[in-house]
């Protein structure tokens, strides 16, 4: 339940509200990192004060200043300077982008888990107009982060503004948000219970953190999982590891941001689980010779220059273990593409037996962009796995027509409802054999399982579209004739309605003098 304050507005409302106030002083692709930031050093005070008034119920006072005592518990240890309160004594005085900016400083220095993660020095080089930064922190300072155990209100705050964002901004293809349908839709397919998750264009980590909640929810152990992710821009970079921290979600990201494609940073990985969404078509991701032999291509075409789009899917196979599943976001037009060689690889794919299962996503699920986009599921192992209750499904790949799903929650954008995402779900799972999901039928309009002898006569092209057919018409009962009779009457009607209007048109005319 999200709270409300006087107004009646929710909690994260009001903080846009607030954020918007800075227009005119900071760029909205700015402004993100300026109330993320903010909100990280709130929350992570909330939690050091929560965590220094148990020390001194246990009588621990002599332990108040020592970092171990927090880290110990997930908490992040922090110096005076560093403190909410220290900033919020300053929050009206000139220096206070100064003061922000050394509590972010000392946080990251004081916690290893944060190297890198924290803006440098950027609330002194915004140059923010004092009064609207010092009304933010105010809006701010009344968010009790630790109220509510089981509700992860920073977790919240972080979803609904990188969301809010993306929609704001109107870019980026996709590459910085991914709509929380779609991830849950990633996290409840693959059921990443135990094992590697990798992501090799993380983005601001939220298919980590719904992999992380998918165990939680199921009574799974979040210790069990380990997290690898790669993310190119700065900026997304540091908001991937902010939302990590403050989850307490440990994770690699590599040493830096970095490009996954010329510094892969986890060469020697072989994960059991992927969830990506990667940039749609991207195109400047290589020049004419670069990577033509990398080993990622192994027994495969190079993939084009021009699209990144099988480059992605090759890199992320070659980052498979050899029981392991990778499911990711692409544009549709990576099922059926025959440009430079992408017909042959995807040839391969299904040669080898990789593919398996399709999903065709209904349109405007995302923010940013309106291509119309798929979910592909990849897997090195069909054979029978008694472990998890997956039948044998080797020669087969299930094919999943959802375009009609989806309900519009505003007048440009749709979401998949609980419904929905439930409902394809248990198709997958049935498909795979888990008795819990109850028996797979194929179903004419939405799924199909083909044979690989079936996508070899569609010329290997993955659209389910093709392979679905059309549904079943209800049959309403009335008689043929009769529903022939009424829409003859209803045209003849329309057509003496139509000539009437052209004369009354024509007679309009002519009083304007444009007669024959």
């Amino acid at each position: 339940m999200a709270q409300k304050n006087g107004n009646g507005k929710s909690m994260e409302e009001t903080l846009w509200d607030s954020a918007n106030k800075l227009r005119g002083t900071v760029e909205s692709s700015e402004y993100k990192h300026v109330v993320l930031s903010l909100i990280f050093l709130k929350f992570a005070s909330d939690k050091f004060e929560e965590r220094k008034a148990e020390l001194i119920a246990e009588g621990k006072e002599q332990f108040l200043e020592m970092v171990e005592f927090y880290t110990m518990k997930n908490v992040f240890f922090l110096p005076e300077q560093a403190r909410w309160s220290h900033v919020m004594q300053h929050a009206k005085q000139d220096d206070i982008a100064i003061k922000i900016d050394t509590a972010l400083a000392t946080i990251e220095k004081n916690n290893a888990a944060l190297k890198g993660a924290l803006p440098d020095n950027y609330f002194s080089r915004l140059g923010l107009d004092g009064s609207k930064l010092s009304a933010l922190l105010d809006t701010i300072n009344n968010i009790d982060t630790v109220a509510d155990k089981q509700e992860d209100i920073v977790g919240r705050v972080y979803e609904y503004f990188l969301g809010k964002f993306a929609a704001a901004e109107g870019k980026g293809g996709g590459e910085f948000y991914t709509p929380k349908c779609i991830v849950n839709l990633l996290a409840a397919m693959l059921e990443p219970y135990k094992g590697k998750i990798y992501d090799p264009c993380c983005g601001s980590g939220g298919m980590f953190v719904q992999s992380i909640k998918f165990v939680e929810s199921h009574k799974g152990n979040t210790r069990d999982i380990s997290i690898y992710g790669q993310e190119y821009t700065t900026t997304t970079y540091k908001l991937a590891k902010m939302n990590l921290a403050i989850r307490g979600i440990s994770g690699n990201l590599g040493d830096v941001p970095a490009d996954t494609f010329f510094k892969d940073q986890h060469p020697d990985l072989k994960a059991d689980f992927i969830l990506a969404n990667p940039p749609f078509n991207q195109s400047d991701w290589r020049a004419t010779t670069e990577l033509t032999n990398d080993p990622r291509w192994n027994g495969y075409e190079t993939p084009p220059t021009g699209n990144a789009n099988y480059g992605w899917i090759m890199h992320m196979l070659s980052k498979l273990s050899e029981n392991g599943t990778a499911g990711f976001v692409l544009a549709n037009g990576s099922m059926s593409s025959n440009t430079s060689g992408e017909g042959e690889i995807r040839k391969k794919f299904v040669e080898n037996d990789l593919v398996d299962c399709m999903i065709a996503l209904p349109g405007q699920l995302f923010y940013t962009t309106q291509i119309p986009v798929c979910l592909w599921f990849l897997t090195k192992n069909k054979k029978e796995d008694t472990e998890h209750g997956y039948r044998n499904r080797e020669g087969e790949t299930l094919f999943i027509d959802a375009r009609n799903m989806g309900t519009m929650v505003d007048r440009t954008h749709k979401e998949l409802t609980a419904d929905d995402l439930a409902a394809i779900t248990r198709t997958y799972h049935a498909w795979r054999g888990e008795e819990k999901d109850g028996v797979y039928e194929d179903k004419a309009g939405y799924c199909k399982v083909a044979s690989k002898e079936e996508m070899a006569k569609h010329d290997y092209v993955l659209t389910p579209g093709r392979y679905v057919g059309a549904a079943e018409i209800e049959d309403d009962g009335i008689p043929f004739e009769t529903k022939m009779t009424e829409l003859t009457q209803t045209l003849y009607q329309q057509m003496t309605k139509s000539e009437k209007l052209d004369d009354v048109i024509r007679k309009n005319m002519e009083v304007l003098g444009y007669g024959e």
